[in-house]
């Protein structure tokens, strides 16, 4: 079995966890091999809720921030509290989940997206912490913001293609890859996977979503990186738990862990 798994994106304050949190983050991930995980709020509400549960169990850890999907829902000082959670929380190890999200019609207006995105990135630099970056039909715009704010942190789900890939590592980012690794169809992640630098690859789930295969459609959770990690040491001609350490060594780089 696969040991020393770095989960650095996952949403276990997701309801989808309610019946058997307890027994998963202390019984079902230490023994699938999960030493470590990053809980990512989406608005204030979660980061609270994150928060609580990065305090009540040892290996879990929070991101803090506003998720594009949630912009037309910030209040006014929303993102003060936010920061001041960030400033003073020792758990609280990155600004994110932030991004820009252009699939959905109903999501805010793009400049609104992108209003919210940049203070956040803004706000990630005065407080010398990591982003972490949702990027969906956005690829042009992130890189702009990317560029201008040169923050560190990780695109998390990266569906971009090689070339955006080394244009993002150029500025330090770190690549997040999870489960469509496995999925048939996944031509672009695949060849990321085969081609991303060692040092900026981190691993994920974003549990309770996009379950890697054989699970897929199923509720993921951070032990099924095994999976995740099987597929790219093969496309990379590796042993998978060296895949593994590497990445947990990448992690820890990537949140500022010294442990």
């Amino acid at each position: 079995m696969l040991q020393n798994i770095f989960d650095t994106h996952s949403h276990y304050d997701d309801e989808a966890f309610d019946e058997d949190r307890e027994e998963l983050l202390t019984k079902v991930l230490p023994e699938g091999g999960v030493v470590r995980v990053v809980d990512c709020a989406v608005d204030l509400l979660t980061s609270v809720k994150v928060l609580d549960i990065a305090h009540e169990y040892d290996m879990v850890y929070a991101a803090l921030g506003y998720h594009p999907e949630q912009a037309a829902d910030e209040r006014k000082g929303d993102l003060d509290v936010i920061a001041e959670l960030l400033e003073k929380e020792e758990k609280a190890v990155a600004v994110g989940e932030i991004g820009l999200d252009y699939h959905w019609e109903d999501n805010a207006p793009r400049e609104t997206q992108v209003d919210l995105f940049s203070r956040q990135l803004a706000l990630s630099k005065d407080l010398g912490l990591p982003v972490i970056i949702h990027d969906r039909d956005a690829h042009g715009d992130t890189m702009e913001c990317l560029q201008k704010y040169r923050p560190s942190g990780v695109l998390h789900c990266f569906s971009g293609s090689v070339e955006m890939m080394r244009e993002a590592t150029k500025l330090g980012i770190y690549i997040g890859l999870g489960g469509v690794v496995t999925f048939k169809n996944a031509r672009k992640a695949v060849e990321v996977a085969a081609e991303v630098p060692l040092e900026y690859l981190v691993l994920e789930t974003d549990a309770p979503y996009m379950a890697p295969t054989p699970f897929r459609g199923k509720r993921n959770n951070s032990t099924y990186i095994a999976y995740v990690a099987e597929k790219i040491a093969e496309v990379r001609g590796m042993e998978p738990q060296k895949l593994i350490d590497i990445c947990n060594e990448n992690g820890k780089r990537l949140f500022q862990m010294t442990d």
